[in-house]
């Protein structure tokens, strides 16, 4: 069976070059006679993979000595709560309400702690990013929190100079890490859940100043202390060891790609090309204001709601598949990671087309 187009926004479609390796090798990594999954976590051949996944993720995202690269487990959502855990230490924190997700890590938050809600874009139905002017912020807080790209809203924000400066930055990039160049340096904090841009589901990415590190609550299990968990290399207990492997894959394909540039330059034409396909008319709609649309997660609404399920059964008919909108938003959504090829967003492009001809 030739392979669909799949728009899942996670997990999510994976290079086939990092699939057709990982298969080759999964009987037999490297001819050391087992599988990646039945490597001790302690061994020289794991500890090889963590070893270069770590070295090449600092090539591809020019990480600072100063930051301590984590591979932990629980998921971007178990940052909701490790992050206050972490670096609250007795003051309150900052929060930036932009979308569904950076909504629920401020809400687990405010278990941990005193929370400030700086801004939020609730009530225009999460369009938009906002500008620094609109923020309330506290000079003395520990940090503050920002989700730099809503999978389920498809908001973006591209300017990281206009970023909040004074206190550390904390920001979630589950949904576009790696997606193109970022400033390292900018924040305090990095967090990432592996099933959109690095791999599959399992691990979830850490990038953390040093500074940062052995602030914790005296109520924080050892397991989610990061400097412990810096301590030890990732590896307190046992890690996701088969998710770190294929990330390791997916890092080194990034790398033969031309690195983040080059999948920028990719990704901001196939964004564009599916855009324009939306905007070609009145037939579909996407609600974000332009400055802020999201290259990686493009959400869309269809002029008549009663055609979504047709919409969605034709799309399917086509090889194009994981294109119905998050139950809370409704419509359709377009997931087009780093791993979706141009000719994918070609194609559901050219089927959005001969749908509205049908159709409209």
């Amino acid at each position: 069976m030739e392979r669909i187009h799949n728009f899942s926004a996670g997990p999510a479609v994976l290079p086939k070059e990092v699939l057709e390796q990982a298969s080759d090798e999964l009987m037999n990594w490297r001819s050391c006679g087992m599988s990646v999954m039945e490597m001790s976590h302690r061994g020289k051949e794991f500890t090889s993979i963590l070893e270069a996944a770590e070295a090449d993720l600092r090539d591809l995202m020019a990480i600072p000595a100063n930051y301590k690269v984590l591979f932990l487990q629980g998921g971007a959502t178990l940052q909701f709560a490790q992050v206050p855990l972490n670096l609250m230490a007795g003051r309150s924190a900052d929060y930036l309400v932009t979308g569904d997700w950076s909504k629920k890590a401020h809400k687990e938050a405010q278990r941990y702690g005193a929370v400030r809600l700086v801004a939020s874009t609730e009530a225009s139905g999460f369009s938009r990013f906002p500008a620094v002017a609109e923020m309330d912020l506290d000079p003395a807080a520990a940090y503050l929190h920002v989700c730099t790209n809503e999978t389920i809203r498809g908001v973006e924000t591209f300017d990281e100079a206009a970023l909040p400066n004074g206190v550390p930055l904390v920001a979630d990039m589950s949904s576009h890490i790696l997606s193109r160049p970022m400033d390292v340096s900018r924040y305090g904090l990095i967090y990432a859940g592996a099933q959109k841009n690095i791999g599959p589901a399992g691990v979830c990415l850490v990038i953390v100043r040093e500074d940062l590190l052995g602030q914790a609550s005296v109520h924080t299990p050892t397991l989610l202390d990061y400097a412990i968990q810096a301590e030890n290399g990732s590896m307190l207990n046992t890690p996701p060891t088969f998710a770190i492997y294929m990330a390791g894959l997916v890092f080194k394909w990034l790398l033969r790609q031309g690195g983040l540039a080059a999948m920028a330059r990719v990704n901001a034409e196939k964004a564009r090309l599916l855009y324009d396909r939306i905007d070609a008319g009145s037939f579909f709609h996407n609600p974000v204001e332009p400055a802020n649309r999201s290259r990686m997660n493009v959400p869309f609404t269809l002029a008549d709601p009663a055609l979504d399920e047709t919409f969605i059964a034709e799309a399917k008919a086509r090889g194009i598949v994981q294109i119905k909108g998050h139950k809370s938003v409704g419509g359709m959504r377009a997931s087009i990671y780093n791993a979706m090829p141009l000719e994918g967003v070609q194609a559901l492009a050219e089927f959005m087309a001969d749908f509205e001809k049908k159709h409209g």
